[in-house]
């Protein structure tokens, strides 16, 4: 056992001593605090620890709202007061932007944030059976594949977590009439007017029992779907119920999705982001906009609420099918919709699809950096809105940017992910005249 001196907080949300000349990362720890800590991993130039006790404690330092905390690998900071969490997300993003990219924006947004609990509207728990034959629902381990089960959580819905307990007796009584059939995960998807409830298993499942089980899920309105293996899921129980959907009422919009579909999982929260990369971008109408990574439409629909030219590309033909349905049901005709993949970009790639007046960015985790390499005058965007999951790569992608010559105006973190150590942030490039 040893005792450390927490200096810093790293981007994973663990706390960071130099012991013995060593940098390690120590789970459950926050800066200024003195803690008893266990080494769990030697790496030689690092090590990882685990605080065993808090000698002197924080006090930003919180006591966890959730039973499962600290075994379940879903959160990070419920250890760490809310505000407290929010201005760590910012510090790191600015040190990402210092370390990776050397560059940084002439002016910090302030921070957005919405609420701390019951945000998250899609979650996928795994299902396993002991060697009881009991069915238990929940998430893996921290470092690990261990399922840690779960009987509520307080990220999800307030009627998601009040029913797990329902959901995993539903499951008993599916592995109990087909013992045969492998249980793999439930998909939990919830939109304005349904929640769907996903069961991914390797054999088709009994639909008296399915039926049964949807009868039983009291708190909000379900409809159970099941998936075979990689094929695409279908609603069983009840065999119609409102398609799933969500609203950006700021631009009077419907979106439909469906189960699998990606979409924010903090749909509320989602709502003011759009706002701000909207305000951010200021499309007009005689503009000629790109939204690449344009999903199902999330920021391509409210754009072109604006009047503008709006082209939308997604890599996944299915997401960019269901755009196209999704801007003929909200009455749109300014916009087209392309499948392509946007790693593979290059600066041929640009000039086939036109110069644009500006341009919009939400790339996955990997980023976007083949599309700003690509980018060349006379093509050159006048601005690009850039929306990022992942620090790091913007960092990278931003410094590729300001030597093409856009100015690094603005950017800023939004909290979509409470408690977690993910980091969301979005950013406006200007060209130089």
């Amino acid at each position: 056992m040893n005792t450390a001196k927490i200096i810093n907080i790293d981007y994973e949300g663990r706390g960071v001593a130099r012991l013995d000349g060593k940098t390690v990362f120590i789970h459950n720890a926050l800066p200024l605090e003195t803690a008893e800590i266990q080494i769990t991993k030697d790496k030689g130039s690092f090590a990882e620890a685990e605080a065993t006790q808090i000698l002197q404690a924080s006090e930003y330092r919180r006591e966890p709202s959730c039973p499962h905390y600290g075994k379940c690998g879903g959160c990070a900071l419920q250890h760490l007061e809310f505000s407290a969490q929010v201005a760590m997300k910012q510090r790191i993003f600015e040190e990402q932007l210092q370390r990776i990219g050397k560059v940084q924006p002439e002016n910090l947004l302030p921070p957005i944030y919405g609420a701390k609990w019951h945000y998250r509207s899609r979650t996928r728990l795994s299902i396993f059976v002991d060697k009881q034959g009991r069915v238990n629902i929940g998430y893996q381990a921290k470092r690990s594949k261990r399922i840690v089960p779960i009987s509520q959580c307080a990220v999800l819905p307030e009627h998601v977590s009040g029913s797990l307990k329902t959901i995993r007796d539903g499951l008993q009584q599916i592995h109990e009439a087909a013992p045969k059939v492998r249980l793999e995960s439930v998909e939990i998807s919830v939109g304005d007017e349904i929640t769907v409830l996903n069961i991914i298993a390797d054999k088709s499942l009994p639909e008296n029992v399915l039926a049964q089980f949807s009868g039983s899920l009291k708190m909000g309105n379900w409809q159970i779907w099941q998936q075979i293996g990689k094929r695409a899921a279908q609603a069983v129980a009840p065999k119609n119920a409102p398609e799933l959907s969500y609203r950006l009422p700021e631009f009077g919009l419907r979106m439909p999705f469906r189960v699998g579909d990606f979409t924010q999982i903090n749909l509320p929260m989602n709502e003011v982001m759009v706002s701000r990369a909207l305000r951010l971008l200021q499309p007009q109408a005689h503009e000629r906009i790109a939204d690449l990574f344009c999903g199902l439409g999330n920021f391509t629909l409210p754009i072109a609420r604006s009047g503008a030219q709006v082209v939308g590309i997604e890599g996944a033909d299915f997401l960019t099918k269901r755009a196209m349905n999704n801007a003929k049901a909200n009455g749109l005709a300014n916009i087209e919709f392309s499948t392509a993949d946007l790693f593979d970009t290059t600066p041929q790639t640009i000039e086939r699809l036109g110069y644009f007046d500006k341009m919009l960015l939400d790339p996955p985790r990997a980023g976007a950096y083949a599309v700003v390499q690509a980018l060349h005058a006379p093509f050159l965007p006048k601005r690009i809105v850039y929306v990022s999951c992942n620090p790091a790569t913007f960092a990278r992608d931003a410094t590729v940017l300001v030597e093409k010559g856009y100015r690094f105006r603005e950017a800023g973190v939004m909290n979509l992910f409470p408690h977690t150590a993910h980091i969301e942030a979005v950013a406006v490039f200007d060209l130089e005249a």
